[in-house]
């Protein structure tokens, strides 16, 4: 990450050079004013150029920074975890295990949407993150190694594509744990909005009231 930054603002030094004196050369404007544009001009390429960050809105209003790093450090040690479902998934013959496989790495994708919109959140799902993912990544592995070793092993298979079956209950279980999250947020959002709401419609009714005996 460090070495792109430092490209990034090669590139950006490397533009406003070329920019400064071609604008005060070619297009004959004051050296001074060649050199703000070109400097803006540079600053621009630094920062088109620097890759997005997982929490960038939340990161920049400082909220939790701590507990944004840490979410921040989980999903991308979980992103490749992923992939390997996913190259698992289409490489298993089994077409039962292979769409349970793809479902494994279709709810591990959901989570972390969820997690990217609210890190907070981080805590409820560690544990999936940190220990349920990698053994589904390495039992749907072992599964397609099983199915390609010579003289398969029928029970060894049928007792992996069952721990890969439960997983998927367990994959399933965390994501619904994550929703009810949100849903208690909102929860909790809605009832302050009816007190709020109340409160400015009851005083309302009020001055209305007044007002209309006044008349």
């Amino acid at each position: 990450m460090a070495e792109r930054s430092g490209l990034n603002w090669l590139a950006g030094g490397a533009a406003g050079a070329i920019l400064v004196p071609a604008l005060a050369l070619v297009a004959g404007l004051p050296f001074l004013v060649a050199c703000a544009v070109g400097a803006l001009a540079g600053g621009g390429v630094v920062l088109l150029l620097t890759p997005a960050t997982r929490f960038k809105a939340l990161e920049a209003s400082g909220l939790a920074r701590g507990k944004i790093e840490f979410a921040r450090e989980l999903l991308t040690e979980a992103d490749p975890l992923v992939e390997r479902l996913e190259e698992a998934a289409k490489a298993i013959r089994a077409k039962s295990i292979a769409e349970r496989v793809r479902h494994l790495a279709g709810v591990a994708r959901s989570i972390f949407e969820g997690i990217e919109k609210d890190p907070l959140r981080i805590d409820r799902v560690r544990r999936f993150l940190t220990y349920y993912l990698p053994r589904a990544a390495e039992m749907a592995e072992a599964y397609r190694a099983l199915e390609v070793s010579p003289g398969v092993d029928a029970a060894r298979l049928s007792a992996t594509g069952e721990i890969i079956d439960r997983l998927s209950g367990a994959f399933t279980e965390y994501a619904r744990n994550l929703r009810d999250a949100e849903l208690d947020k909102l929860d909790i959002e809605l009832k302050l909005l009816k007190r709020s709401l109340d409160e400015d419609l009851g005083v309302s009714a009020v001055l209305d009231e007044a007002a209309r005996r006044r008349a």
